[in-house]
């Protein structure tokens, strides 16, 4: 059975960095990992993806300054969060996807359990 351990998750002031990690301890190889994030009065959103070639997507307001990474031999996903804005406060959560060769309806979807990311002057 999977299961995403996150960690790395605080507080922060405007400009400073934070890594977050998450390892999907049980599985043997995702097809997608991510991390996804949800603010006070907002619905999740995508804040960064990458497959395992290594094709990498960002939410707008994190380009240049959120950084994805992942080890595919360890399932783990890491994201590097510099020059962290006030609005950049939200619990972010890991993502475990996989493409399933029967169809969309036997893909599978995982979820950490969401770790908080505060910034504040």
């Amino acid at each position: 059975q999977v299961q995403l351990v996150e960690s790395g998750g605080g507080l922060a002031q405007p400009g400073g960095s934070l890594r977050l990690s998450c390892v999907a301890s049980g599985s043997m190889f995702s097809h997608l990992m991510g991390w996804y994030r949800q603010a006070p009065g907002k619905q999740r959103e995508m804040v960064a993806t990458m497959t395992s070639d290594g094709s990498t997507d960002y939410a707008d307001s994190v380009k240049g300054r959120f950084i994805i990474s992942r080890d595919n031999a360890k399932n783990t996903v890491n994201l590097q969060m510099n020059s962290l804005k006030l609005e950049d406060t939200a619990v972010y959560y890991c993502n475990v996807f996989y493409y399933s060769d029967y169809g969309a309806d036997y893909d599978e979807n995982y979820w950490g359990q969401g770790t908080q990311v505060t910034v504040s002057s």
